[in-house]
């Protein structure tokens, strides 16, 4: 991190380095692939459907997609992520791309899905806008986050140990709310507000199986990049409390030899309308609402 960079330029630099790719690939993928079926299905994604999977990162939903028959092209602002996608699933396309501004001509695709990408954005709802663009009529976009910290566990201990023994204001470059989507009001508003309709919202169960119960902590400070960097920048003190506050919500957990620590995710989804071409009333008045 150097002073003034933008949270563009902060998350693109995390991403781009290859020990941090591969930690998130090893640890935290074994949570964050549990929902990807879900997601697809709330995609309505059919075989032979062109879809764009935005933020594919090591393209685990393209992958998925392609199982179902479908085209996938994945896209990703981490040319990092997108040679480790490339390497593993050489048949599927794999492009560099900023999702808030998407390398596509408009309805293109029949669907388009994000998984666990908004909240690494600057400007979540253009990245929305953009999906909308690039759908075709009738097609559908579906995203996945994180659910509320309250029931995401392990999220929810990193946050609280911080909150409790460190300091959340640590100077990183300012960027969403990882619980932004979380709700379904906020979801679906967001998804109305890029001219989607018909949005759907559903929670989906995920669970954290490991032997220590250190290792999420240590994942978070290796495999990730706004919370490993406000946990570099706690003092050493704050940073053996934070450990063990998350160590005690985590030991709650055990179940036999293992730790089963709930992560669940939530998916939104929503239509683009088949008359887009002026897009939708809900839309509009959103943009002479944010005119005035």
């Amino acid at each position: 991190m150097t002073p003034d960079q933008s949270f563009a330029d902060f998350e693109l630099a995390g991403w781009e380095d290859a020990s941090i790719a591969a930690q998130y690939d090893r640890h935290l993928s074994r949570v964050t692939t549990q929902s990807v079926e879900a997601l697809l299905d709330d995609a309505h994604l059919r075989s032979g459907h062109n879809v764009l999977d935005i933020a594919t990162g090591a393209g685990y939903v393209a992958a998925a997609a392609a199982r179902r028959g479908a085209e996938p092209v994945g896209l990703d602002f981490s040319a990092t992520q997108v040679r480790l996608a490339r390497e593993r699933y050489p048949t599927i396309r794999f492009e560099r791309g900023d999702a808030e501004a998407l390398p596509f001509d408009a309805d293109t695709f029949d669907t388009v899905v994000i998984a666990f990408g908004l909240c690494h954005l600057p400007h979540p709802d253009a990245a929305l806008r953009e999906a909308f663009r690039v759908v075709k009529p009738s097609g559908r976009v579906a995203f996945s986050v994180w659910d509320s910290p309250e029931r995401s566990v392990g999220m929810g201990a990193l946050y609280a140990a911080i909150r409790a023994h460190g300091s959340m204001d640590v100077g990183l470059p300012a960027g969403p709310n990882f619980f932004l989507f979380s709700s379904a009001e906020a979801s679906t508003e967001a998804l109305r507000a890029a001219g989607f309709e018909s949005p759907t919202f559903r929670q989906v169960p995920q669970v954290w199986r490991h032997r220590d119960p250190d290792q999420l902590f240590a994942m978070m400070a290796t495999g990730t990049v706004r919370v490993a960097a406000m946990l570099r920048a706690q003092t050493p003190r704050a940073t053996k409390a934070i450990r063990q506050g998350v160590r005690e919500t985590i030991s709650a957990n055990r179940r036999g030899d293992e730790y089963e620590v709930p992560m669940p995710a939530v998916v939104a989804a929503a239509v683009k309308p088949q008359a887009s071409g002026g897009q939708s009333d809900h839309y509009r008045q959103t943009m002479l609402k944010s005119a005035a």
